[in-house]
This record gives structure tokens, C-alpha cells and sequence, in this order.
């Protein structure tokens, strides 16, 4: 019985790391070029949102329910916050139809 068990240990092990990993080809062309948020946790009521373009921006975020608790389309690299009590969000940022998220955290 311990052959057995030890044997299905091997082939499992061998099976997780004998895989390809994700190509990081693939991985590059999603989302918002050079998307950066900072602060992050944030403790006053803003947020700078900056990206490799700097365009527009559609913002939204998401409360831990998956409500949408603020939206706003953003034309320079700030969006205020201050109508979020603290708590973790889900960023979400649309720019020339891409998208990234992040999670926010407010304190």
C-alpha cells in the first residue's frame, strides 16, 4: 500500500511540474501599458492613476460585493475618492480599449 501511495506521489509531482508555464509574450498585451496605481493603501482622498499613454481614462470601482460604488472618467493621472469609507476595492481602468485591475485598498 505505501508503494502505491508513494508511486500516485510521483505521478502527480511530475504531472504539476511538467507543465509549460504561461508565455510572457501572451501575458505583455493584455491590459493598460505601464499601469501604475499609487498609493496603495491609500490614506487621503486621492489616487494617482498613471499609464504609459496618459490618455482618457474610464475608472470604476468595485466594493467586495461586486457592486459598483464609483465610476468617473478621468483626463489627467488623479481621481478622488473621497465618497469611499475605507475598506478593499477592485480597481478597474479602461484606456483605448484596454483594460487592467488592481485591488485598492482604503484606509
Amino acid at each position: 500500500m505505501k508503494l502505491f501511495y508513494a508511486a500516485l506521489f510521483l505521478v502527480f509531482t511530475l504531472h504539476a511540474f511538467g507543465q509549460d508555464p504561461p508565455s510572457r509574450q501572451d501575458s505583455k498585451n493584455e491590459g493598460v501599458p505601464g499601469f501604475k496605481l499609487y498609493p496603495n493603501p491609500v490614506f487621503d482622498d486621492v489616487v494617482y492613476i498613471t499609464t504609459d499613454r496618459n490618455a482618457q481614462k474610464t475608472v470604476a470601482i468595485y466594493d467586495v460585493f461586486g457592486e459598483v460604488v464609483l465610476r468617473d472618467v478621468i483626463k489627467n493621472n488623479i481621481l478622488n475618492i473621497s465618497d469611499l469609507v475605507p475598506g478593499v476595492y477592485v480597481l478597474q481602468v479602461m484606456e483605448a480599449q484596454k483594460t487592467s485591475t488592481r485591488k485598492l485598498v482604503v484606509k
